[in-house]
């Protein structure tokens, strides 16, 4: 029984299913789809109509949750369908894997009509697992259907921010707030405030050693060591000797007097000169974390990009003496 299942899996991740759905619950999802019980040879795959629970008006659609635990002892909780029909079906549906309601796409989405089934394309595949035929089938399916988890990295590939540093490399942000105010301090803030720096390190939500020059970290004094506890992003003038740590702030880590003495034990190899930024992306937001910011610091807000706050002191921007 357990057999069956991982060779579930082996199908849906050959067939291209982002790794959300090689799990049991895909697994068995498709095993009912295919009409495969435990000991059955995947030539039987015979596809059937089938809803999530069952239509008990309808003996034409079966169910695939009652399927699940009638052959493979697996018991899901009713309101388990909804997390089979967004976490799995869907997928399949976009994967080209399964048809919804084949004979009448009109069938209202509320209605208890509602069935789902194995595609002709994906059948002829799954039938050839474990044949001489499994390579070509699979080829074949690919060129004609895609390959799911293909589809998706190439989504989150266009919604991607691209960073293009001085020396022609660039760099790819995953979307979102947090990595906006990223490129926003490399874009704004370091040519108004910190002209000629050089990039050392910027992290991504996603990636947190997106980038780090490694020769400079070395030159300077900065360590090579967990990526959480550098700054989001760090540059440095050469020509001042300034070290700017830069953190970028949407929800929460500004430069408090907690993160100030972090930082200075972490750099305590480092003579730079030590210039503390907190970035938020609007007024709005600095003023949620505004009593937490240490004094003798600055705070730079993307909205306003040609002004900068200095908290405390009688001087404008620079290291503390």
């Amino acid at each position: 029984m357990k057999h069956k299942i991982e060779e579930a899996k082996e199908i849906l991740k050959a067939l291209g299913l982002p790794k959300g759905q090689q799990n049991d619950r895909s697994a068995l999802t498709l095993l009912a789809l295919c009409n495969i019980k435990a000991n059955d040879k995947w030539s039987d795959v015979d596809p059937m109509n089938m809803s999530v629970m069952g239509n008990k008006d309808n003996a034409r659609y079966l169910g695939i949750m009652r399927f699940i635990a009638e052959h493979y002892d697996v018991h899901y909780a009713e309101n388990s369908r909804e997390t089979i029909r967004r976490q799995t079906l869907h997928q399949f549906l976009q994967a080209g894997i399964i048809l919804h309601n084949p004979e009448n796409p009109a069938i209202p989405t509320n209605s208890k009509d509602n069935h789902y089934c194995l595609s002709p394309d994906a059948a002829n595949v799954i039938r050839s697992f474990g044949t001489k035929k499994w390579t070509s089938q699979l080829n074949e399916f690919e060129q004609k259907i895609g390959f799911l988890k293909e589809k998706y990295a190439k989504n989150r590939s266009m919604k991607q921010i691209p960073l293009k540093l001085k020396d022609g490399q660039i760099i790819h942000f995953s979307p979102g707030k947090h990595n906006e105010v990223q490129v926003a301090i490399i874009n704004e803030f370091a040519p108004r405030f910190a002209p000629g720096s050089h990039l050392v390190y910027v992290g991504d939500t996603a990636d947190k050693g997106l980038y780090k020059n490694e020769n400079l970290m070395q030159q300077i004094g900065v360590p090579n060591l967990n990526h959480s506890k550098l700054p989001d992003v760090v540059l440095y003038d050469s020509e001042k000797d300034w070290l700017y740590l830069i953190e970028a702030v949407t929800s929460h880590g500004p430069i408090s007097p907690k993160r100030y003495i972090e930082l200075e034990e972490l750099l305590i190899n480092c003579s730079s000169g030590k210039v503390y930024v907190t970035a938020f992306p609007d007024f709005k937001e600095f003023k949620k974390h505004s009593t937490e910011i240490a004094w003798e610091t600055e705070v730079w807000l993307v909205e306003l990009p040609e002004h900068m706050i200095h908290f405390n002191g009688d001087r404008f921007m620079g290291p503390r003496e």
